[in-house]
């Protein structure tokens, strides 16, 4: 734990806990009560505060709604069995955004505002963390400019916040997924290492267009030749080919997943030889139709391990093994979720205990 920063905090005078219906919640549409702010004055972070969650009024001129200077995280928090909050890794998206923000010429957060700002805001909504397997709280925290100037330039200024959402499964089954071979999620030299919104918002129309074919997904191909895999979604991509664990190596264009590096990690531990390399879509064709890919899937922090059932390329569709459950996917993902809820030994010291 960290020392506790001067944070002003503005409880509301009602809270809507009552509301929260475990049974009918949609990922990421409730909202906990409360959110963490910080502004960039130019020259410091000042005026951190915790506030109820609401809306924000700004100028039509607020340089992200033209320019896109807008980085974010994901991140969870779960609740063990006897009632403690815990958090999974927070220091490493603290890192990341920072990443994030030097890549956008935008201000970077000092780790310490970011932990203290977060660990008061969850002591303060503690109650909105599920005490339910598969549950959690998703929380999002993010930065954007807040100079209300028309000019292609870095904001000076900048407003940090944080606020949260309890959410179930993202993924109630494994997708089916289509490899994308003609519009680009990012290029070399790019943005795609950063954790910004323009990232997401260049993703929705092919997205869009392989759901409109029956497709969940895309698999993303490089930007230069689409010769190679780099992200499933909003996914990094794993596969299992010869009882091996082989991952797109983190690059300019592939996100540095925290969940990524998590499996990586635990692979290792279990003596697993893992590569992280370069994949085709040559390889994973040809693995495909001679049965050496034993499992393919998706991770990231709201779908944590998403299992892939079919991979479409060239109007083809492959189907995968079934999914059992002594797999990888199923026994990684059991596991982590062990570390999350507190069921097993952290002996990575990845959880922080509120």
């Amino acid at each position: 734990m960290i020392d506790t920063l001067p944070i002003d905090i503005q409880q509301t005078s009602q809270s809507r806990i009552g509301e929260l219906n475990l049974d009918q919640l949609v990922f990421g549409r409730t909202f906990a009560d409360h959110m963490f702010v910080a502004d960039f004055d130019g020259k410091e972070w000042t005026d951190l505060r915790i506030v109820p969650y609401g809306d924000m009024a700004f100028s039509p001129a607020l340089m992200p709604l033209h320019y896109g200077q807008a980085i974010f995280e994901g991140m969870k928090a779960y609740k063990s069995a006897d009632g403690e909050v815990l958090i999974f890794r927070p220091q490493e998206n603290a890192a990341r955004l920072n990443r994030s923000a030097h890549r956008l010429c935008m201000a970077e957060i000092p780790e310490d505002i970011f932990l203290a700002g977060l660990y008061e805001l969850l002591k303060l909504d503690s109650q909105w963390v599920p005490q339910r397997d598969n549950y959690s709280l998703y929380i999002r925290p993010f930065m954007f400019a807040t100079d209300e100037y028309i000019g292609v330039s870095p904001s000076k200024k900048y407003r940090f916040i944080i606020f949260n959402c309890p959410v179930g499964a993202y993924y109630s089954k494994p997708v089916k997924v289509k490899v994308e071979t003609q519009y680009v999620r990012a290029a070399p030299g790019g943005t795609g290492a950063a954790k910004c919104a323009g990232n997401y918002a260049a993703s929705l129309y092919p997205a869009k267009l392989a759901q409109e074919e029956g497709y969940d997904q895309l698999i993303w191909t490089d930007g230069a030749e689409h010769k190679y895999v780099e992200e499933a979604g909003t996914m990094n991509f794993m596969f299992v080919i010869d009882g091996k664990l082989v991952t797109p190596a983190v690059s300019d264009s592939i996100l540095d997943g925290i969940t990524r590096k998590s499996i990586v990690q635990i692979a290792k531990d279990w003596g697993m030889e893992v590569e992280e390399r370069k994949v085709s879509i040559a390889e994973l064709i040809e693995n495909l139709e001679n049965g050496r890919l034993q499992e393919a899937f998706g991770a990231g922090t709201a779908a944590v391990v998403s299992p892939i059932s079919t991979i479409g390329y060239e109007g083809k569709n492959f189907e995968l093994p079934e999914i059992k459950a002594d797999s990888f996917a199923n026994r990684v993902k059991a596991y982590l979720d062990d570390i999350k809820y507190g069921r097993v030994e952290d002996t990575h010291n990845w959880i922080v205990r509120l």
